[in-house]
């Protein structure tokens, strides 16, 4: 146990989570990687154990909970070896729920936030487009203000939950003249008429359905825009920070895994007439890889911690989600090649690992995107600052 930042109370729910992985997730992930559907019962036995009440208020069914419960909680995810279950549950809980709690006002929380902690609803984020990619500010969909609705038009791209989910959280232009200032934040039934979904085949993260989405003449009410118009852009921006910190815990945490699972097939794999993990160059290879997911994980620890006393990380956010997707794509090849022939093969877990990780340089603002914000931080002195 790392007592600087988890205690008995923190390890004690990583031993019920990972019990209750076991138990209730795994057995039926083969089948969510074959069909790209994830069983809508999962969702509510998550919602009963209370795993997505971790950082929602009281108040609206949650259990307002230190981030620590949340690094456990993705951790333990990366650990059963399904990137796409992983993200559909944290893209739920981290991506569309952040919005509802943070922009929702009590209405929304009460309609949307409140069964999304129970299970019974699942929400999906719409932001990224097919031709703006990680430009948020170039995005073309509209909401168009008419008496006392909003008409939505455009699509939306690699949204995860995008067909199953119940509703969307949906950035749009509500001032198409302007950039940063005419974006703002809806909420939306799936069953509005006029949307669409077609499901996307992935290179991985293959258990989660992964969607483009149209919006065609979408009328909503105008009740449904959350928090102020024309904010759109610093509530993304802010809660960027979150996600990106949550890229990058993911990353060290299939890092790990991966090494583990090597270690142990090295100290069963003989070749020469001794096991693989007595060999110099072997045991090496695995001690350099050690030590650079430990150095990931300590920085996302400690930005966990600040994030959590209410600092504005962003600039830490994006360092070491550029870096520990990177570190992970790393370990987890080298890893693959260390099992030699078998590192390839389906039934061994690093082939889906390798797939799976790849997304980490690319989802969540590429690691080029990454590297431009954090240039104009630390040469062109930009501040970005939170949403007021």
């Amino acid at each position: 146990m790392n007592s600087m930042y988890f205690t008995e109370e923190h390890e004690a729910f990583r031993a019920s989570f990972k019990e209750f992985l076991q138990k209730e997730v795994v057995p039926h992930i083969e089948g969510w990687e074959k069909t790209g559907k994830i069983d809508r019962f999962i969702w509510q036995k998550f919602g009963e154990m209370g795993y997505f009440a971790l950082n929602t208020p009281e108040e609206f069914g949650g259990m307002n909970l230190d981030l620590f419960y949340t690094v456990i909680f993705l951790e333990e995810l990366q650990k059963i070896n399904s990137g796409g279950f992983a993200a559909a549950m944290w893209a739920h809980q981290y991506l569309a729920m952040t919005h509802l709690n943070k922009e929702g006002d009590d209405r929304i929380k009460k309609e949307y936030l409140t069964p999304s902690v129970n299970g019974e609803k699942i929400g999906c984020l719409c932001i990224s487009e097919p031709f703006g990619g990680s430009d948020v500010a170039g995005m073309r969909t509209t909401a168009i203000k008419k008496d006392n609705t909003y008409i939505i038009n455009g699509s939306k791209t690699f949204i995860t939950n995008g067909v199953y989910s119940d509703y969307l959280v949906v950035a749009a232009k509500t001032n198409p003249a302007e950039k940063h200032h005419g974006m703002s934040i809806f909420v939306i039934d799936r069953n509005t008429k006029g949307i669409s979904s077609t499901k996307l085949d992935k290179l991985g993260w293959r258990a989660s359905d992964t969607a483009e989405i149209a919006f065609d003449n979408v009328v909503i009410p105008a009740e449904n825009l959350m928090g102020e118009e024309g904010k759109g852009f610093p509530y993304i921006m802010q809660h960027f920070a979150l996600e990106r910190l949550v890229m990058a815990i993911n990353a060290h945490a299939r890092a790990e895994y991966a090494i583990d699972y090597t270690i142990k097939y090295m100290s069963e794999r003989i070749a020469f007439g001794k096991t693989l993990d007595t060999f110099q160059a072997l045991r090496h290879n695995i001690a350099e890889m050690a030590s650079e997911v430990e150095m990931c994980k300590e920085f996302n620890y400690s930005i966990a911690k600040r994030l959590n006393e209410g600092q504005y990380v962003v600039k830490h956010a994006s360092m070491t989600k550029l870096l520990s997707t990177k570190m992970a794509d790393k370990v987890i090849y080298d890893c693959l090649q260390l099992l030699g022939g078998y590192g390839y093969m389906e039934e061994y877990p690093l082939a889906r690992l390798w797939r799976d990780s790849r997304i980490g340089p690319i989802g969540g603002g590429t690691s080029e995107i990454m590297k431009e914000i954090i240039a104009k931080m630390i040469i062109d002195k930009k501040e970005y600052k939170a949403a007021t």
